[in-house]
């Protein structure tokens, strides 16, 4: 079974967190999360967001592992089952996330990395004045579908600089809107299976690395009202290969999670 909560609504979510006009073609916002962000902000909005975007993490991983998700689920107040886009690639899925529109509108509707050419969430933060990051491996689909913005770009060969710079950034609290995107565990099971010993490994680092990030915000981001969100692509499959890969219309493919906090000002 797929779950409801559509994709598209990322978008106009962090938006209206924000307190800024939405992409262009942007979808409606997803309620749970505008609830979220009245009920714990003090201002009535955020002014700080952290997005961390760890790919490939499947809904049936969180149902089946649930106690290693532990870090992030006391670190956030929502946990939204989500639905991908079809198809479950990267491009088509990070595409309509931060446009807010189906891939039949942003243009990549198969797995490519071209530019997208629509509006986005980074441009509709920087027409509202606000400074925007982006951290993402190289030549990964997140380092070329969002390029020519007036936004800064921080690409690295491995999760563990971007990381690193992740932290350095949110200590020097210059930034309106940080993503960090990783994707280590992509790459482990396209390489083995979802459940091997490398790629376990893997998705153990990714939810360490958003509990390191989210306590990071707590330290250094005290007097903002931040939002904070966990949100991977898509899920995966085991092939009769005896690899992993995502591609077909089906739920452990569609189906991820999503974890929201919001951490006031002091």
């Amino acid at each position: 079974m797929l779950n409801n909560n559509k994709l598209t609504g990322f978008a106009a979510s962090v938006t209206k967190a924000m307190g800024v006009p939405a992409p262009m073609h942007a979808e409606a916002p997803l309620a749970a999360v505008d609830a979220l962000v009245k009920a714990f902000s003090k201002s009535g909005m955020a002014d700080r967001v952290l997005c961390y975007n760890p790919d490939c993490l499947a809904f049936w991983l969180y149902q089946k592992y649930t106690d290693l998700f532990i870090p992030v689920m006391i670190r956030t107040q929502l946990t939204m089952p989500m639905r991908a886009v079809f198809p479950p690639v990267t491009p088509v899925n990070f595409g309509t996330m931060f446009t807010g529109a189906m891939p039949v509108v942003h243009g990549i509707r198969k797995y490519e990395k071209i530019l997208i050419r629509i509006d986005t969430i980074f441009d509709a933060l920087v027409r509202a004045g606000k400074k925007v990051a982006l951290l993402v491996r190289t030549d990964s689909s997140m380092s070329k579908i969002f390029l020519e913005r007036p936004i800064d770009y921080f690409i690295y060969d491995s999760d563990k600089e971007i990381e690193e710079t992740g932290l350095r950034l949110i200590r020097e609290d210059k930034y309106d809107f940080l993503l960090v995107y990783q994707m280590d565990y992509d790459d482990r099971i396209h390489e083995t299976t979802p459940e091997s010993e490398v790629s376990m490994s893997a998705l153990n680092r990714h939810i360490r690395t958003f509990a390191t990030l989210s306590d990071a915000v707590k330290e250094h981001w005290k007097k903002h009202d931040t939002l904070l969100a966990f949100a991977p692509d898509h899920g995966v499959h085991e092939t009769v290969m005896g690899v992993g890969d995502h591609f077909a219309d089906i739920d452990v493919d569609m189906n991820m999670v999503h974890f929201w906090a919001f951490q006031p000002a002091e």
